[in-house]
């Protein structure tokens, strides 16, 4: 898997924070059709050091490419201090994205027979499905993508002319249950960028959307809600945590 030591990992974040008032060289670095992609050694290896319930992906810059690292945290929500760091580059797919959403419904009969057997009472109640993790809707995630692809630049340029950069993310915190997942069989995450707006800043932010892929997605879990998408992260800035040693 693709690793930086240390010093890399210093280089690399280093590199990104000297691009983000150059509008110019982000065009370069970021074309808004491309995505990263996570093998499962190195969800495996974080799933193996992450001890909080959210890690951080840390944006950089290598040879020339925007690249997402994953750093570990420890369980008072301070980054792990290690000796290599998984990181992925950001690229063009290598075919379709197919983003599944399958909801479960639960219908309930209930009979009542009289003791000579005449049917005296009969109902039948649907029961809608409840997910039990931080699944994302599926539209929501599609609106968010494309809101992206289409208006990523504009954001860019926005953040570049008007406040030279100083806005624009460093690092990206993401619940656990994103990357590491406890079902059987995943093989690759594809993590892309998109849009949303938050209510609290009064802004959109970008954020980071996972979708992950298993060898049988049906037979993942017995969670009433099937997706292979998940949950926001929260870009920093503005949403850096208080007790993180950035």
């Amino acid at each position: 898997m693709n690793i930086f030591n240390r010093d890399q990992f210093d280089v690399a974040i280093a590199e990104w924070t000297n691009c983000c008032a150059d509008y110019a060289k982000i065009q370069s670095l970021i074309p808004t059709n491309y995505v990263f992609t996570f093998n499962s050694e190195q969800v495996s290896w974080l799933k193996s050091q992450n001890k909080y319930n959210e890690f951080c992906a840390e944006i950089g810059v290598f040879k020339g490419q925007l690249v997402a690292i994953l750093c570990p945290m420890d369980a008072n929500g301070q980054r792990l201090v290690v000796d290599q760091f998984p990181y992925s580059v950001l690229g063009e797919l290598d075919g379709d994205l197919r983003l599944v959403e399958t909801e479960q419904y639960k219908v309930i009969k209930n009979a009542v027979l009289s003791k000579d057997l005449q049917r005296i009472d009969y109902d039948s109640d649907t029961y809608f499905p409840v997910s039990n993790k931080p699944m994302l809707d599926q539209d929501v995630a599609l609106e968010a993508i494309e809101s992206w692809r289409n208006d990523g630049m504009t954001w860019f340029y926005r953040e570049c002319s008007e406040f030279k950069g100083s806005r624009i993310f460093k690092k990206f915190f993401v619940p656990s249950e994103d990357l590491i997942s406890s079902k059987p069989g995943l093989y690759k995450i594809i993590c892309s960028f998109g849009l949303k707006f938050s209510e609290v800043y009064q802004r959109v932010l970008p954020t980071l959307i996972f979708i992950s892929f298993y060898q049988d997605l049906q037979n993942s879990g017995s969670i009433d809600t099937i997706s292979n998408t998940y949950d926001w992260s929260q870009p920093c800035p503005p949403l850096c945590p208080l007790n993180y040693n950035i």
